[in-house]
């Protein structure tokens, strides 16, 4: 099995670099796509009360054999659950679909900014996180702003801002915010959801490399020092995207692939996604 990097959070746990994304995998195909990573070496899993499947990932996790402490396992709050109370409960109702007694880091999935409720949102984390059920605290497409306000609040920062990041969204403006404050950046839709494979300077790295196109796009973010989910319920892909540790990318290289910046969100703008 590959030996995967960690990345030490502001508050000293480390996370893996690499985890296993479960969006938009079917409840009844989770369990079976979460066993294959497991197998595969992923010892990060990160799902959300709103994919709907984080019983499937607790079935594979219990299944699994595989000792807690070897596991990271990261889950979200979803937006009509944001407000002090509502997290409360919110965060016990997603720690008993996984079948867990605690988490390693729980995010808010979104800043919601119209309904104003994330400061309220993230006294609740900050709540559960003092109580030790869950070791780390972060949010998700928190745009500066919106994280600059969490921070004013004084107490425990977030550990991990999730963003879009891929070559043709690059956020760099967020991430130099996470970086100021000392928040990780975790890229989601790390490969843009294929849609940067088929450019012709990714693929001319890749035949230079002898790797694929994914793989020269996932290291890329890897030597950026970002954290990545990848998503696929195929074996050998999700073999694949774990096999990033035995090459490198060039200073010239790494610069071909940020000059495909091109602001190609993929997902919802956080400013107006409420």
């Amino acid at each position: 099995m590959p030996v995967i990097p960690t990345i030490e959070l502001n508050n000293g746990i480390a996370m893996p670099q690499v985890g296993y994304g479960v969006f938009q995998i079917p409840e009844d195909e989770t369990a079976q796509a979460v066993t294959h990573a497991l197998e595969a070496g992923y010892r990060s899993i990160d799902t959300a009360a709103a994919y709907g499947n984080e019983s499937g990932v607790g079935a594979a996790l219990k299944a699994s054999g595989i000792a807690r402490d070897e596991l990271f396992i990261t889950t979200k709050l979803w937006n009509s659950d944001q407000g002090y109370d509502s997290t409360l409960r919110a965060f016990d109702a997603s720690l008993g679909r996984l079948g867990l007694d605690h988490l390693d880091l729980y995010l808010i999935h979104w800043p919601t900014p119209k309904h104003g409720k994330y400061l309220d949102t993230w006294r609740a984390l900050q709540k559960v996180h003092e109580e030790g059920r869950v070791r780390a605290i972060g949010v998700s497409n928190f745009l500066p702003s919106h994280l600059r306000a969490v921070a004013d609040l004084g107490g425990v920062l977030p550990a991990v801002n999730q963003i879009e990041v891929h070559p043709a969204l690059q956020q760099r403006d967020a991430q130099e915010a996470n970086r100021a404050l000392g928040v990780v950046t975790e890229a989601w839709s790390p490969l843009a959801q294929a849609g940067v494979l088929d450019n012709p300077a990714v693929t001319g790295i890749a035949t230079a490399v002898d790797r694929t196109p994914a793989q020269v796009v996932l290291r890329w973010h890897v030597q950026q020092g970002r954290v990545i989910i990848p998503k696929s319920v195929t074996p050998s892909r999700i073999q694949e995207n774990l096999d990033l540790f035995d090459f490198e990318l060039s200073d010239d290289q790494l610069a071909a692939i940020d000059a495909l910046e091109s602001d190609g969100r993929t997902g919802p703008h956080p400013d107006f996604f409420n």
